[in-house]
């Protein structure tokens, strides 16, 4: 049995992997049931999305507000679906799988790939919205031009887990479909300063989640989001200026049709010619336009703003 893990967990770990392989079109139907059941029956965080949704669209009736709630809530269950079919995609044949789904599509690959040929050293700001999960499968998204980047080029920082065996479970299924391929870019957020720096004479593409509330007791930096005073990490644009990194925004919004699209919004070329948080301000502009043009489409559920 692998470090630490009890026979319940790994039998509970099997049968999600099972479950994991049957069609993305079940998962999606399990969704629509699921998203009743969290939010009617088992009531996770509602009481968060209500006082989230009632502050930051001020504008919209109860009516609307209550609208936004049940479509997030559906939102929400479709990522925990997805999440776990994802991670059944491993190998030459779960790659297939993934790229077969079309469950995300990337409008604009050559932006990327412009970047990262010219300015060698690349941030990706990304937020919980889309199917953040998904990240891992991005180089099987491309229907057009394929991305330059590879499994050697790129990085995925993150925030470890308290418990060790979701924390071990989700890093294996956030890394599915290079698992094969010698992926050594899921990196925790502590070790990422060490990795840029060894990495910075080579072509590099980092990708950084960058709206969560601050860890850590560096919490002294706000800004105004979604009509709210909202305390900020500039931690990710501080390390893109001082090396200089090309730093772009992905914006990953919802299909009407079901799936996801991600288009590269380039923030700055030169990020050691602008302030971090300017980068920062100019992130979260992005961001609040993509929230406001599908207001479900947000993790609504976390507590982004603690200490109003």
């Amino acid at each position: 049995m692998a470090q630490g893990k009890t026979l319940w967990q790994g039998l509970a770990q099997g049968w999600l992997r099972l479950h994991g392989r049957l069609p993305l079109s079940y998962h999606h139907a399990v969704a629509r049931f699921l998203g009743w059941l969290i939010r009617c029956v088992v009531r996770y965080r509602v009481d968060v999305v209500k006082d989230n949704l009632k502050k930051s669209f001020p504008e919209k009736s109860a009516k609307e507000l209550k609208a936004i709630e049940k479509k997030f809530y559906h939102h929400f269950a479709n990522i925990l679906t997805e999440t776990l079919w994802f991670g059944s995609c491993r190998g030459d044949h779960g790659r297939k799988r993934l790229r077969d789904s079309h469950i995300v599509e990337i409008t604009n690959p050559e932006v990327l790939n412009r970047l990262f040929r010219e300015r060698k050293q690349v941030m990706i700001m990304q937020s919980h919205a889309g199917n953040w999960e998904l990240i891992g499968g991005i180089l099987n998204y491309t229907y057009t031009e394929p991305l330059e980047i590879t499994t050697h080029t790129f990085a995925i920082t993150y925030l470890p887990l308290h418990n060790k065996f979701w924390d071990s479970f989700m890093g294996e299924n956030r890394q599915a479909p290079v698992a094969d391929m010698d992926f050594t870019g899921y990196v925790p957020s502590q070790q990422i300063a060490r990795t840029i720096f060894s990495n910075r004479d080579k072509h590099f593409c980092y990708s950084f989640i960058t709206d969560q509330f601050p860890y850590g007791p560096n919490r002294k930096y706000s800004l105004r989001f979604m009509n709210r005073d909202t305390v900020i990490m500039p931690g990710a644009a501080t390390v893109a200026a001082r090396t200089d990194m090309a730093v772009i925004y992905l914006s990953f919004q919802c299909r009407e049709e079901g799936g996801y699209t991600m288009t590269f919004v380039p923030i700055t070329e030169h990020a050691g010619s602008m302030d971090p948080l300017d980068i920062t301000q100019k992130y979260f502009n992005l961001l609040e336009e993509d929230i406001k043009a599908q207001p479900w489409n947000y993790l609504w559920t976390h507590r982004r703003w603690k200490k109003e």
